[in-house]
């Protein structure tokens, strides 16, 4: 085989399926039928049978006759992915020392098509209902991290990701409409940081920066996470700003 040439023949159609019987189960929907795996994959019934039969006896998903459900196995290729990158290893003791600082949880994490991925984190008290931590998902749409990253590619690119994915109305003021998200990702482009205001989660307010190379390059975003006050959002990003800008400042010359 050429270097950098891949063709069909090398690839293996069975791992593709499985991953994809894999990536089926989210948050929404931890609990699958065979039925539902299916028509979440797009694959035939006997294909998706198959794949979760094979995760289940490798102890990947568990079976009780009806429904399969993901066992904690598969967080090994997470956890393996993670291990090898980097970036976690460079950031998080530098987020530690921000949260510390600040008295507040902050987080780092990189674009994976219409969601964020979190590979970092450092948390001092919870401000979701939900816990996060390295390898949680949230869509980029709605979340200040994801904006930040958003606004970072080409505009066009940024519009077929966002509507590449359903954008739920997650609170009363969560912005889902395409031109006012653009509208949104030129601002947060020219201002260089994003401000949420419970879009995500009622009660839930972050800042976030892009975390970038020398040469520029955005490669992941920081945030801070902050519980709903009477505070403006305007007050909050003159008080923590300037911490979240000298880390970006600190790590930009160690991103690669």
């Amino acid at each position: 085989m050429e270097t950098g040439v891949v063709g069909e023949r090398d690839i293996m159609g069975g791992l593709m399926k499985g991953l994809t019987v894999i990536e089926a189960f989210s948050a929404d929907r931890p609990r699958l039928s065979i039925a539902e795996a299916a028509a979440a994959a797009g694959l035939d019934r006997a294909t998706t049978r198959r794949c979760l039969l094979t995760l289940s006896e490798m102890g990947y998903a568990a079976y009780d006759g009806k429904f399969f459900t993901l066992t904690p196995r598969v967080l090994r290729l997470g956890t393996g992915c993670l291990a090898a990158m980097p970036l976690p290893r460079i950031v998080q003791p530098v987020i530690d020392k921000l949260s510390l600082e600040i008295g507040e949880s902050t987080s780092v994490s990189i674009l994976d098509e219409t969601e964020i991925v979190y590979v970092a984190r450092a948390a001092q008290r919870r401000v979701m209902s939900i816990s996060l931590m390295p390898g949680s998902r949230l869509p980029a749409y709605c979340t200040s991290m994801g904006r930040v990253l958003l606004a970072a590619l080409e505009p066009d690119r940024a519009r077929h990701v966002l509507e590449s994915a359903p954008r739920p109305q997650r609170t009363e003021r969560t912005v889902t409409d395409i031109d006012a998200l653009m509208t949104i990702l030129t601002q947060t482009r020219a201002q260089g940081y994003s401000l949420i205001d419970q879009e995500v989660e009622v009660g839930l307010r972050s800042i976030a920066v892009p975390l970038t190379t020398a040469r520029g390059q955005t490669v992941a975003a920081l945030n801070v996470g902050l519980a709903a006050s009477a505070e403006t959002m305007e007050a909050l990003a003159e008080r923590y700003l300037p911490a979240l800008r000298r880390v970006k400042a600190e790590l930009v010359q160690v991103l690669v």
